[in-house]
């Protein structure tokens, strides 16, 4: 009888926990650990096992879905790495920013650890309904000790080299195009709406052969409806993602010109009380309260 791989997931927000029931489902044994208190009664149910850091780090692999730098460099310090078993491999799905990726797999290399920098692309659904996909950075053989995790969570993963900081850059990449998306879909929203057409007809009409990819047949009808919640990617996640772009191109000397605008979108959502929770394309909203 085949033996099921254990793994740990550390960090339950809304994609750990739809990480950690894919996990499950594809058959893997699995241990949870969350630095908050948390119900996680749905997981345990589905054959989880909630335990402590340390015994969370003993597995030969361990995952992380934490929500930022902070987050990860303060988990992952060197006194908590030197409670991992030796030799693990650690699959650090979050998305963090290039310095902070580098800094891990040298904290890990230290130790005899193995690091892979695997950032996701796609919200809790995508992870649910198989359409996840996944760019991975770290040492070749690593990669491949972790593509028996990545085939079963994933409609698809990529190698992109040793260097860390590159699978962070590809998803920033793809992250900036998204919100690019969001801001042409607001724009173009609020236009037709000025002009009196029905915007859900407009976005039939554009979604139907100009614009067919999923970030417009996604987002376009949750903006033209105002359907922000539940939110599957936050406006304060948003805002990061637009600020590690901006900070990642400055390495390279590189000026992106509609960055500060997009940056500045966020930012007047974050602090308005009625947009502040919402999913991260409710900046639509700001463009449609701008009338001259």
């Amino acid at each position: 009888m085949e033996q099921k791989t254990r793994l740990s997931l550390l960090g339950l927000g809304s994609m750990g926990t739809a990480m950690s029931s894919k996990l499950l489902e594809q058959g893997f044994d699995l241990d949870i650990w969350n630095r908050s208190a948390k119900d996680l009664t749905d997981l345990l149910e589905k054959g989880a096992r909630q335990v402590d850091l340390a015994a969370a780090l003993q597995n030969d692999m361990f995952i992380s879905m934490l929500s930022n730098d902070a987050a990860a460099l303060e988990l992952f310090s060197e006194a908590n790495l030197a409670l991992a078993k030796s030799g693990a491999i650690h699959i650090n799905m979050s998305t963090l920013s290039p310095a902070a990726s580098k800094k891990l797999a040298a904290r890990h290399e230290a130790l005899g650890l193995g690091y892979i920098a695997a950032p996701v692309l796609g919200r809790p659904a995508a992870i649910l309904n198989g359409k996840l996909l996944i760019v991975a950075a770290g040492k070749e053989s690593q990669v491949q000790s972790a593509a028996e995790v990545f085939k079963k969570v994933s409609a698809g993963h990529w190698y992109v080299g040793e260097d860390h900081a590159k699978s962070i850059l590809v998803k920033l990449g793809v992250n900036y195009n998204l919100i690019h998306a969001l801001q042409a879909i607001g724009e173009s929203v609020a236009l037709v709406e000025s002009g009196g057409v029905d915007p859900n007809t407009f976005v039939e009409i554009l979604t139907h052969t100009a614009f067919t990819g999923a970030a417009y047949t996604g987002y376009g009808p949750m903006i033209v409806n105002r359907n922000y919640t539940p939110p599957g990617f936050s406006v304060a996640l948003g805002l990061k993602d637009v600020r590690l772009v901006e900070d990642a191109a400055s390495e390279f000397n590189l000026k992106l010109p509609v960055a500060p605008v997009l940056r500045g979108l966020f930012e007047q959502a974050l602090v308005d009380p009625d947009l502040s929770e919402l999913d991260w394309s409710s900046i639509a909203e700001i463009t449609r309260q701008r009338k001259i």
